[in-house]
């Protein structure tokens, strides 16, 4: 039977170091990680994991709440966070945002089945964050930030992204702007907002609100909305949506009334998920780097475990915007 003694030598380090890959430590650097990882799956080894948690009183495994699966942003964040998670030796359960399943997250973390949680969707009335905040269970938010909440948080900056679409738009020329909402309970829809109408105000472009639809990050709530928008007598030249799913329903509502994206109306998306590359909508987006945000909050929820007396820390990434074909791939200026 291969051991981690063995494992030890095919890596060339110390016996103790394979444990601390084992549990996730943060005090190992990726390559050694790394070196570690490949020695285990050349030699064939499989720790146990009951015996591991008996004797690290550590599960080895975070729990991941998430929001609508059915929107392709969260699989990609998913994806990421799933594989730091696995670098780091852990392994993922996920549980539902919506309904009873939200509250299982944290009966896991009272019953020592997770180690820690990492948020991906919250509201400020979201009782299992604020009873694991209250027990000081380790915690780190991830995508979706509160700005009153003193807990480790991972976001991107929202705010900048929407000022970005807002000085694209009206630097190309356009003067009837249109803009779908996202739910008003979702930071990252209330600072997209934000920032691109304060642009828009600070540009001398205020949005006239009958160009303004509220939504929800669904396709067909977006679908339904700009075929109201483009049905009035003067519709807008081009629409800024609250995150990309929002955006590809707006795109097919403009197809479904014969509307051409971009020759007759531009579309600019949020997020930058992989499907808005494809060559069907070749969507304008602003970019999160999903990624290295998936990466960074893993990386904190590992040390906040090590260590529950750490500051509160929040990291912020900068937005990016993706200019393609549904804005006739006209550059920013």
């Amino acid at each position: 039977m291969v051991t981690s003694q063995d494992v030890a030598r095919l890596a060339g380090v110390s016996q103790a170091t394979v444990s601390r890959v084992l549990q996730g430590s943060a005090r190992v650097s990726p390559e050694t990680r790394e070196r570690v990882l490949s020695a285990m799956k050349q030699a064939g080894y499989h720790p146990n994991a009951a015996a591991r948690a008996m004797r690290t009183r550590r599960a080895g495994t975070i729990g991941v709440v998430v929001a609508d699966i059915t929107n392709p942003f969260y699989p990609q964040l998913l994806e990421a966070v799933s594989d730091e998670l696995g670098r780091a030796g852990q392994r993922m359960t996920l549980w539902n945002a919506t309904g009873p399943s939200e509250a299982g997250a944290l009966e896991a973390i009272r019953e020592g089945a997770v180690d820690g949680l990492l948020f991906t969707t919250v509201t400020e009335m979201s009782k299992p964050l604020e009873e694991a905040l209250q027990r000081n269970e380790p915690v780190v938010l991830l995508h979706r930030g509160l700005d009153h909440i003193g807990c480790d948080q991972v976001t991107a900056d929202n705010v900048a992204g929407g000022r970005l679409a807002a000085r694209y738009l009206v630097r190309a020329g356009h003067e009837r702007i249109g803009f779908l909402r996202g739910p008003q309970s979702a930071s990252t829809a209330l600072h997209r907002e934000r920032g691109f109408r304060e642009t828009l105000d600070e540009l001398g472009h205020s949005l006239a609100p009958e160009l303004v639809r509220p939504g929800d990050f669904s396709h067909d709530t977006a679908r339904a909305a700009m075929r109201e928008l483009l049905d009035r007598p003067q519709p807008p030249s081009a629409v800024f949506c609250a995150n990309d799913l929002t955006a590809l329903g707006a795109v097919d509502g403009a197809i479904s009334l014969g509307v051409r994206v971009p020759e007759d109306v531009w579309v600019v998306g949020y997020d930058d998920i992989a499907m808005a590359a494809w060559e069907a909508y070749g969507l304008t987006t602003v970019r999160q780097p999903i990624t290295d945000m998936a990466r960074m909050a893993v990386r904190m929820l590992i040390e906040r475990i090590e260590d529950r007396t750490l500051p509160a820390r929040r990291r912020e990434f900068p937005a990016e915007l993706v200019i393609r074909r549904s804005t006739a791939h006209t550059p920013a200026s």
